[in-house]
């Protein structure tokens, strides 16, 4: 939608009508033919990214989350009488939500402040929300109509540098249950006696093969006693769940069994060490930890230093800052909660902050420190910053830019080790 190649711009203007409605009849090309039919899972995929609001439909486009005729339950034929342009509540580049409508929906403004504008005229941008680059490229739509299956815990595990690949393959058609033992091969047709080619007693199973064969059985109670573990198979994911729960000594036991071709690094616990010597493993110590004392500086007169952080993780993510004068007095502090789970995001929320708070409070000479390189890199290359956060970052770089800048900006990775 917002490319700007050649074939796109020639395309949209012969299938859009006003940058956005589809046409409803045949037109020869060989591109819309095949594309067509999609376009209807890409608008409903996609969301606005809000500039001026011309070019946005209040209510029935998503531009702050879902549409807010579906958000507030808002009827089609009450619809026409309300305002219908986002531009229609913005007002010198503010939100300005005329009193008749807050009382109709009370929750309206919430929605609309979560939602920043750009602190100068920007036209309004439809974005692909599948990423934060906000655009759709080939990539991103083979990902999105491909199936998608469960990830295998077990599959890094299996298809390793120091693993042969002859035996990667073995245990993945062992995982997969598609080795051709014997009870295989008669589902397939083939008539033959079966019988295990170790125990020489039972028929031949892949589950009789690995579990319950007397050789089997042997094998597993030797590593048993090895591990000084319990071990209870019912299926082969067994074998992982147990990974899981003891997983150093199940890595060391693979370092072991892969002996002295392995770079893998060993853990320093003497347990370890002793199954290693055990196998007469060469034994590869981890890396010992070095300490490096990290002392604060402050920053020069007239300044002020503000060292940022951003963490996130499955559950939530968040950012603070603290900010500090020359002579290291506590000025201020800050820390909330967001709601992108990204580390980057994170930590760019922290950097947007301490500046939003440093011009409220008129501190015009400010100095930021990150843990961050991203961060660095971003304040260089906007490009790397989602498409979410690219009105409030703007705003930011605004406040700092080299023209009239009413912030003084310095930018510094903060090295912690």
């Amino acid at each position: 939608m917002n490319s700007v190649e050649d074939w796109a711009f020639i395309l949209k203007n012969r299938v859009l009508r006003n940058g956005k409605a589809v046409i409803n009849y045949h037109v020869y090309s060989s591109l819309w033919s095949s594309i067509k039919q999609e376009v209807t899972t890409v608008l409903d995929n996609s969301c606005w990214k809000v500039g001026s609001g011309c070019s946005i439909d209040l209510w029935t486009d998503s531009w702050c989350g879902n549409a807010l005729a579906e958000t507030l339950n808002i009827p089609p034929n009450v619809i026409i009488w309300l305002p219908l342009k986002v531009s229609d509540i913005i007002q010198n580049l503010q939100w300005h939500i005329p009193p008749y409508l807050a009382n109709l929906f009370p929750i309206l403004p919430n929605l609309v402040q979560q939602v920043v504008l750009p602190i100068e005229p920007l036209p309004d941008v439809l974005v692909w929300s599948g990423n934060d680059n906000g655009l759709l490229s080939l990539k991103d739509a083979y990902n999105f109509k491909r199936n998608h299956f469960p990830v295998l815990s077990w599959a890094k595990v299996i298809w390793c540098n120091d693993v042969p690949p002859s035996r990667s393959l073995l245990a993945w058609r062992i995982m997969l249950d598609k080795l051709p033992t014997d009870d295989k091969l008669m589902d397939r047709g083939c008539c033959l006696p079966s019988m295990c080619s170790l125990c020489k007693i039972h028929s031949e199973t892949l589950f009789h093969l690995f579990f319950e064969c007397d050789f089997s059985f042997g094998l597993w109670r030797w590593l048993a006693t090895s591990l000084n573990l319990v071990l209870q198979f019912q299926s082969m994911e067994d074998i992982w769940s147990l990974c899981d729960r003891a997983r150093n000594s199940f890595n060391q036991c693979f370092v072991c069994h892969l002996g002295n071709h392995t770079k893998a690094l060993s853990s320093g616990t003497i347990t370890d060490f002793s199954m290693l010597k055990a196998f007469m493993v060469t034994v590869h110590p981890p890396k010992p930890m070095s300490l490096k004392e990290i002392i604060w500086q402050p920053p020069p007169p007239q300044w002020i230093k503000c060292n940022t952080y951003g963490a996130s993780n499955p559950v939530a993510s968040a950012c603070g800052g603290i900010f500090r004068n020359s002579n290291a007095d506590f000025l201020c502090g800050f820390a909330s909660k967001i709601d992108m789970a990204s580390a980057l995001c994170a930590e760019l929320c922290g950097f947007m902050t301490a500046i939003e708070i440093a011009e409220a409070r008129g501190w015009r000479n400010l100095w930021i420190e990150s843990d961050s390189m991203l961060v660095v890199n971003a304040y260089k290359y906007s490009n790397l910053v989602s498409w979410s956060l690219t009105n409030r970052w703007f705003n930011c770089l605004k406040l700092v830019g080299s023209v009239n800048p009413s912030i003084g900006l310095f930018i510094v990775r903060e090295v912690l080790a």
